[in-house]
């Protein structure tokens, strides 16, 4: 699966993920560069590969399995038979890595940035920080994915008919075929946030010329999918077996159809979610957003600058020079920490943020590049300015993450 611009994976405010969108008690925008998600192994073209602690249960979960299997099928293994399992279960992983460089190489081909590749408890998360252009790309962004686990199963395929069966080798190579086939059928499911879920997303998108609705569309075949998971798979797995339909492999049964159908019933409604927000970013105009803002010199009072503000109806205080030029921003944290009895005697300069460079943020910036913008110059405001230079007013980071948050709640059309 992959994931952009919040998976399968795609990018995310805030999957994990990890997406635009300001800090919400910082003040502060996130930034998407941030550390996290598990071990890092290595950073294949130029992209971090992380390793999630759920990715050691798994591990020790295949361990387990597959030695069970093993000893019935290669009893005089012994003991060494979970070594052998313990080298299938990160043979697998590295199998589902390439499944994940897979998009990765197809994101960046695209010129869409990779944030990370994550390894973890149900295989891996590309996650891509911008959505495809168009539906053709986002249709072949997808598809990779699967088909190079396609090619990986036939690959075992041959190297399997190129050993000797029932010998450790053929047993490893068997299961590593079965394993990508499966991780290649099972990604090809037509449901979000699956890979097939993306591609049926791209053809509805390209037949309505609306990439929402092929979200849409594919958001609700993932939530059928789950609940088909989670009825299905116990059924499917007892069909014709004798197995007693009240024992702890029934047990197990049940629980990984609910961890399943909960990762999909989850990974769409996110995908919808992200959806929704891409389609209301435009919306985020620093111009529309700003607070009319009123100079004032060094040395003002508090009180007098707050007077001269709501005189002009204003809601920030700029500090500039004798000649008008700003260099600095009143902090609104700062100004509710005075007490009333004090501000007359406080200056607003003992209040003021110096100006940077990133703290200059154009009026007509919008959508994802004001936040971009903001990430990369965290702040808790900001100085709105026109093309000329001109002051317009104050940009609160405050404001944008609550017209950030109406945005994701607002329905999507």
């Amino acid at each position: 699966m992959e994931e952009s611009g919040g998976e399968g994976g795609r990018p995310q405010p805030g999957a994990d993920g990890s997406g635009p969108g300001p800090a919400p008690e910082g003040g502060k925008p996130q930034r998407r560069d941030a550390p996290g998600g598990g071990i890092l192994m290595g950073r294949p073209f130029g992209v971090p590969v992380y390793v999630a602690p759920s990715w050691f249960l798994v591990a020790a979960l295949i361990t387990w399995v597959f030695g069970g299997q093993l000893d019935r099928i290669l009893p005089e293994l012994g003991n060494v038979r979970y070594l052998v399992s313990l080298f299938f279960a990160v043979a697998f992983y590295a199998s589902v890595l390439v499944h994940e460089l897979a998009h990765t190489v197809a994101a960046l081909r695209f010129k869409l940035p990779v944030r990370r590749i994550q390894l973890q408890f149900f295989g891996g998360v590309s996650e891509i920080e911008k959505e495809s252009e168009t539906p053709g790309r986002e249709f072949i962004l997808a598809f990779v994915g699967p088909l190079l686990s396609l090619v990986l199963s036939g690959v075992f395929y041959l190297g399997m008919k190129a050993v000797e069966p029932g010998t450790v080798p053929g047993v490893l190579l068997a299961g590593l075929m079965i394993s990508n086939l499966l991780v290649a059928v099972f990604n090809l499911l037509p449901g979000l946030p699956l890979d097939g879920g993306r591609m049926l997303r791209a053809v509805v998108w390209k037949i309505t010329g609306k990439p929402m609705s092929g979200t849409i569309a594919a958001a609700w075949f993932g939530r059928a999918l789950a609940v088909s998971v989670l009825i299905g798979l116990p059924l499917l797995t007892h069909t014709g077996s004798d197995a007693d339909v009240g024992g702890m492999e029934t047990v197990m049964d049940a629980l990984l159809a609910a961890i399943l159908a909960g990762i999909i019933w989850t990974g769409a409604g996110n995908s919808l979610r992200m959806a929704r927000l891409r389609e209301h970013l435009p919306e985020l105009r620093a111009r529309t957003l700003t607070r009319r803002a009123v100079p004032v010199e060094t040395t003002t009072p508090l009180s007098e600058a707050l007077r001269r503000a709501n005189d002009a109806g204003a809601r920030a205080l700029v500090v500039v020079d004798s000649q008008g030029d700003p260099k600095a921003l009143v902090r609104e944290a700062a100004i509710v920490g005075v007490p009333e009895h004090r501000r007359p005697w406080v200056a607003v300069s003992g209040l003021a943020q110096d100006l940077t460079d990133g703290m200059r943020v154009p009026a007509e910036l919008a959508g994802e590049a004001l936040l971009d913008r903001l990430r990369a110059s965290p702040a808790t405001e900001y100085l709105v300015v026109e093309e000329s230079g001109a002051i317009y007013g104050v940009l609160s980071t405050a404001d944008v993450e609550r017209a950030f948050v109406q945005a994701m709640a607002r329905p999507g059309s």
